[in-house]
């Protein structure tokens, strides 16, 4: 089996030769390539480049065309500081505290800011693997964006001062998400990862997330298989346990769980979604290969009466990861 049937076969329940093994790798990628993250946050040829260097170094089942949260608001107008070693601040946002988000004009996915990097990078990806391996596109989620839009400490502050106005943040968030997946659709993504960590439960509470979020995600993915989805993804990352039973209500195809949700908890929350997780992130800052591969062998033997298993981390794998760690991972997965 190759890595896209890999990833429909945990999908759909059905039989492979191993679990699908996909490591969440960003930024590590420019690390082990030995380019600036500026330079790869800001080059959609570089990123594809890098990326399937790590798909050979590691043999995950997909590749990502994530740069990071800054991507869609900067579109909007933000102003963003790059460097060469971290991710970029905002420096300035799209919207200031009395904005109206209305004011906003969606942005264009094939002129604005850096988002034609993201669809040259799917288009190369695409253009090498085919079939071959999962190319995934990727999204700010609502609460996501309009925190990046505004700020976080303005945005939470605005959902309970003024909820009209930041339903009208969390809508204008909705709609750029939906245009911009769509591109990336069109440029040959297989389908759509929708990070969307302020969504967590670490960040607003779950009736929040009831009232506000789950309805305009399930939107979201029923606007993004009219587009050519086969793949809806919703990664959040943090204590989820109280929300994880939505997403079956939102429809995703695949549901990430971190650390905090144990399988057995992930499994009987979401016992007919596929479960991708749960490696802890910050494991990999402490090189311990023979742990993590235990750990990874653990997980799989934990859902080997029940497939619909994606091995992964619960967020993404520090850019300064021990590649060490990543290889002994891959030998665990049996991807080497």
């Amino acid at each position: 089996m190759n890595g896209l049937e890999r990833i429909f076969a945990a999908v759909d329940f059905a039989p492979a030769d191993r679990p699908a093994f996909v490591p969440q790798l960003f930024g590590h990628a420019a690390a082990t390539g030995g380019v600036a993250l500026a330079d790869y946050l800001r080059d959609g040829r570089l990123l594809a480049e890098c990326q399937l260097r790590e798909r050979e170094r590691y043999g995950g089942d997909a590749v990502f065309a994530f740069m990071d949260f800054g991507v869609e608001t900067e579109a909007f107008g933000a102003r963003l500081k790059y460097y060469d070693s971290q991710y970029p601040d905002v420096v300035e946002y799209a919207l200031a505290p009395g904005d109206d988000p209305a004011r906003l004009r969606q942005p264009d996915p094939s002129g604005a800011g850096r988002m034609p990097q993201i669809l040259r990078a799917i288009e190369l990806l695409r253009a090498r693997l085919g079939d071959a391996a999962c190319v995934a596109g990727a999204v700010a989620g609502p609460m996501t964006l309009a925190t990046q839009l505004y700020g976080t400490e303005t945005a939470l502050f605005l959902a309970v001062d003024d909820p009209a106005r930041f339903a009208a943040a969390l809508d204008v968030a909705a709609a750029a998400a939906l245009r911009f997946g769509a591109a990336q659709l069109a440029a040959g993504a297989h389908g759509i990862v929708v990070f969307d960590p302020a969504a967590s439960p670490a960040v607003v509470p779950a009736a929040f997330f009831r009232a506000h979020l789950l309805s305009r995600l399930a939107r979201l993915r029923v606007g993004l298989r009219a587009a050519g989805a086969r793949l809806f993804w919703l990664n959040i990352a943090g204590p989820t346990a109280d929300i994880l039973p939505h997403y079956a209500e939102i429809g995703a195809d695949i549901a990430t769980f971190d650390y905090y949700v144990d399988p057995a908890t992930a499994r009987r929350q979401l016992p007919r979604t596929c479960l991708a997780g749960n490696l802890k992130s910050l494991d990999f800052l402490v090189s311990a290969p023979a742990r993590l591969a235990a750990q990874a062998r653990q997980l799989s033997a934990a859902f080997a009466d029940r497939g619909g298993f994606i091995l992964s981390s619960g967020c993404e794998i520090p850019p300064e990861a021990d590649p060490a760690d990543l290889l002994a991972l891959a030998e665990a997965a049996g991807a080497r």
